[in-house]
């Protein structure tokens, strides 16, 4: 590690003047991508920007059917409510799954949104939820917060501060995890709303997270595991690294989604 300049927020727009004035500054939360990457000298902040301490930021609230929840709750926090797991518990299971005890309890829903790792969890929730992302700007749908490889529709300096989501009737996620990190293989993440039927996969797309449409399609009209029986994957667009081919992903994306609807 290297100096850098720490700062506790106390507000956000107090977050929001420290990112200003510093000369090359770092909101973090739980530090789980930062932390690491800061370690191996691939970021070299000049100042960190503590968010752990904003009440604004923190808290789950149901209301009736719709869900908020802060940036700066933890996985470990989502996975144990009790108020989403009345309403969405598809969502609990996913936080559930993320990493080991140590990565639940300081990682927060904000910090993996806005790193949109191409193998995180989170995302595929939020595009099959139809969530919003919230920041101290604006509110975006998360079909248009998604961009790429750890891309995403935040501006410089721009802060998540909370998602909210319509609780759908039914829900359900599956993933195969990398047995050493437990970061998704492949994950599906079903969900039937109001809005119909959306299907996000994470883990799998060369381009990050992304809606599998022909899926969608055959789940609205026939809401069941032996709909996407004869629903083709194609392995195109898919990643091939060293852990599988896109061709094992393209099997792994099809069970996947089985077993989540089967959860839901």
């Amino acid at each position: 590690m290297y100096a850098t300049n720490y700062h506790r927020a106390s507000s956000v727009e107090d977050a929001a003047r420290l990112l200003g004035s510093a000369e090359d500054g770092k909101y973090v939360a739980g530090g789980q991508t930062l932390i690491a990457t800061m370690k191996q000298r691939l970021a070299s902040p000049s100042d960190l920007i503590d968010l752990r301490h904003i009440d604004a930021m923190k808290g789950i609230a149901v209301d009736g059917g719709t869900v908020r929840i802060g940036a700066a709750v933890t996985h470990a926090e989502v996975a144990s409510s009790a108020a989403i797991k009345a309403v969405c518990p598809a969502l609990s299971a996913l936080a559930g799954m993320i990493g080991d005890p140590h990565v639940r309890h300081m990682g927060t829903i904000g910090g993996s949104i806005a790193n949109n790792d191409p193998a995180a969890d989170y995302p595929a929730a939020m595009l099959a939820l139809a969530a919003t992302i919230i920041t101290d700007r604006r509110q975006i749908p998360a079909d248009e917060f998604f961009a790429g490889l750890f891309e995403t529709a935040l501006e410089d300096g721009e802060l998540i501060t909370a998602v909210s989501f319509a609780a759908p009737p039914a829900a359900g996620y599956a993933k195969f995890p990398n047995p050493a990190s437990r970061y998704a293989m492949a994950g599906v993440f079903v969900a039937k709303g109001a809005g119909g039927v959306r299907v996000a996969v994470t883990g799998a797309g060369a381009s990050g997270v992304f809606r599998h449409g022909a899926m969608e399609a055959a789940l609205a009209a026939n809401w069941s595991v032996a709909a996407l029986a004869n629903v083709p994957v194609a392995e195109e667009g898919l990643m091939s690294d060293m852990h599988c081919s896109s061709q094992y992903r393209a099997n792994l994306v099809k069970v996947m989604a089985k077993r989540a609807v089967a959860g839901a």
